[in-house]
């Protein structure tokens, strides 16, 4: 059933204009109320007497979004990980070696890459899972070229102006994260990740930072969150369970991969979190997870559910199973200690 558009303009006769506009485009019914809701946004802006500059930023940014969700959803089916690095590592390096192997490897799992189709590291991933396999989102950076060796040509080579919209996209269409050593880019996006995971403006997610074999560029990362950070008491103990140091191939492409062998997706319904899964839980583990994560518990307790009416009306995964509680939407660290035992089982 259609919904209708929670946005005016506060002018019955625009609105109903607007609404007949949008019945005339074709599309999914369903969505009408969002596509009046953006058109009526765009209207109010134009009688706020925006600048123009701000109506160039709004316009081009919807834009690129636009574009880029077309690119993306004939693959959402397809998990997908974000490589990230620097862009000045050389072909003969070892962490470009590093960088090509586990997109390699991420390939033979059926997992495709994105990366930001710069040089460097970004070279290597799109290298090491082939084409058919890759993303590049690129920024328009007037020194830096795009890899445009693998994917000339190709639609899955999108093209940026904001970075704003870049990290969008990295963010909103990546089902894991590798960041190799990289410089003041690479450490943006780490710790704007590790943020928006650990404030649950993101789903749970495995994140790895992979070196080479003997290097020391995130274990020294590593000791300053832990010296400064945690020793300051800017972060908790349970926030180190976010993310995973290695030198290892292996334990990089299993981190990434093992986080969803059984664990699926998260969503809220209603305010309550729910939790999809391959495989039904036991009444043990259940048992078990009720004991160890009842402090980020408001009421009741984790029990197993069927699909709701929401995720029915949605059509959301309706085929897996499911538990749910009412969480603190505080601690999400332990949502992520919680899907490590979920796979443990």
């Amino acid at each position: 059933m259609a919904r209708a558009p929670r946005y005016r303009t506060g002018d019955p006769k625009i609105d109903a204009m607007i609404k007949e506009l949008v019945d005339l485009s074709g599309g999914n019914k369903e969505n009408f109320d969002l596509i009046q809701d953006s058109i009526t946004s765009a209207l109010r802006m134009s009688r706020d007497n925006a600048d123009r500059g701000d109506l160039k930023i709004a316009s081009a940014a919807l834009k690129e979004m636009r574009y880029a969700f077309k690119i993306f959803e004939p693959y959402r089916k397809n998990r997908k990980a974000s490589i990230f690095g620097s862009a000045r590592t050389s072909i003969d390096h070892e962490l470009y070696k590093q960088a090509k192997t586990v997109a390699a490897e991420l390939a033979k799992n059926n997992w495709m890459v994105i990366t930001g189709a710069g040089p460097g590291i970004m070279t290597a991933g799109i290298e090491g899972a082939g084409t058919e396999m890759s993303f590049g989102v690129d920024i328009k950076l007037p020194f830096e070229s795009s890899t445009s060796q693998f994917l000339t040509g190709d639609p899955k080579l999108i093209s940026f102006r904001y970075f704003f919209t870049r990290k969008l996209m990295f963010m909103k269409e990546s089902s894991g994260f590798i960041l190799l050593p990289g410089g003041f880019g690479t450490m943006d996006e780490a710790f704007e990740l590790l943020t928006l995971v650990q404030t649950g403006k993101m789903m749970s997610v495995p994140i790895v930072f992979l070196d080479e074999e003997k290097g020391t560029y995130w274990k020294g990362w590593e000791e300053f969150i832990k010296r400064d950070l945690l020793g300051g008491n800017y972060i908790s103990k349970d926030d180190l369970s976010l993310f995973k140091v290695t030198n290892s191939i292996i334990d990089a492409t299993s981190e990434i991969t093992s986080f969803y062998r059984n664990y699926h997706s998260q969503r809220f319904v209603s305010g309550i979190l729910v939790l999809r899964m391959q495989n039904e839980l036991t009444d043990q583990t259940l048992q078990a997870l009720n004991n160890e994560f009842g402090d980020i518990i408001v009421d009741g307790s984790i029990e197993k559910c069927t699909a709701s009416k929401d995720e029915i009306e949605d059509n959301d995964h309706l085929e897996l199973s499911r538990i749910r509680f009412k969480f603190n939407k505080h601690h999400w660290s332990r949502i992520r200690m919680l899907i490590d035992r979920i796979n443990e089982s």
